[in-house]
């Protein structure tokens, strides 16, 4: 008798008032991995580049005592910091790549990248010209495409399964990976450089990306969104980054969550799009209370292939 996979759908939208969701979170995470009570993930860095005066690392996360030959999902994430500041270990960071690799049985990732807009004149704000920002963009998204590239060259040493690679990042390391996973027909000139690196998921807290038409059938992927709606830095919408006025030399419109969320739909993709209503920037923090729910998500549409589109609105206190 053939097998057969069955493919689900469950559209759910919910309206919760000052962040409380509890039920519905319960819920959702009733299917999560036991947690290990102690920590149990072993660590090593590794430079995935060179460019010019940086040295570009990455910081990975493995749990301990697995097989030699088992090869895990990955959670491959990147720093906000406006493309100035931070850094792959900030202490936000570097404990979700770790509570990827100790709680999730994931390798988990945190790389550097290009910090373009460090000490200059114009920052990434709205005297930062557009080309300058396009050109930021680009930079990172290819940053991160060479740090996926890295890993899968070298899959079998960081056993990683490459067919299960989840994109990630907060604020502009969520702009970079979008850019990365969804506009590298955009970006990218040598398309064959990169023909191995396949996404097979994106989690966002606080991202857009630069044009969404760029999103399509083909490259479309579950993906885990998280914005207020009153970001006043990255647009929830499509608006002005930063909201700039036109006659400002940063004037740029992106698409932001919702326009994403939207193309998902439209191409019956699986998302998890966690809206808060009047939040501003914040919201690029990470989500450490509901990354049961999460990873749950990415388990049900990447490991099971079912079609789950969740939208939550909450209200800002």
């Amino acid at each position: 008798m053939p097998h057969i996979n069955f493919k689900y759908k469950s559209l759910i939208l919910l309206f919760c008032v000052a962040f409380s969701c509890q039920t519905f979170a319960q819920n959702l995470s009733a299917n999560s991995k036991q947690k290990p009570s102690v920590e149990n993930v072993s660590f090593k860095t590794y430079t995935y580049a060179i460019k010019g005066t940086d040295t570009l690392k990455m910081d990975v996360f493995t749990p301990k005592n697995i097989d030699k030959n088992v090869k895990l999902p990955l959670l491959l994430w990147m720093h906000g910091g406006g493309f100035s500041g931070s850094h792959r270990a900030y202490p936000d960071d570097k404990n979700l790549v770790k509570y990827a690799a100790n709680n999730q049985h994931y390798i988990g990732i945190s790389i550097d990248y290009r910090l373009l807009r460090k000490n200059t004149a114009t920052g990434f704000g709205c005297d930062c010209p557009k080309d300058d920002k396009l050109e930021t963009f680009k930079q990172a998204a290819i940053d991160y495409l060479d740090a996926a590239k890295y890993i899968v060259e070298h899959a079998n040493e960081l056993q990683v399964d490459i067919t299960k690679i989840i994109a990630g990042g907060s604020s502009a390391g969520a702009e970079g990976s979008l850019n990365a996973v969804f506009m590298r027909d955009y970006f990218i000139a040598d398309k064959e450089k990169y023909k191995d690196v396949k996404f097979a998921g994106v989690f966002s807290c606080a991202g857009a990306i630069v044009n969404a038409s760029y999103i399509t059938k083909e490259n479309a992927v579950p993906s885990v969104l998280y914005h207020g709606t009153k970001d006043q830095l990255v647009p929830f919408d499509n608006a002005p980054h930063h909201y700039c006025d036109p006659n400002k030399d940063g004037y740029i419109m992106l698409d932001g969550s919702n326009v994403i969320a939207k193309k998902l739909e439209l191409f019956d993709t699986a998302y998890y799009f966690n809206i808060v209503k009047e939040a501003r920037h914040e919201i690029s923090r990470i989500p450490f209370e509901e990354l049961d729910i999460v990873f749950n998500f990415f388990d049900r549409t990447i490991i099971n292939d079912e079609l789950v589109q969740t939208k939550i609105i909450k209200t800002k206190k």
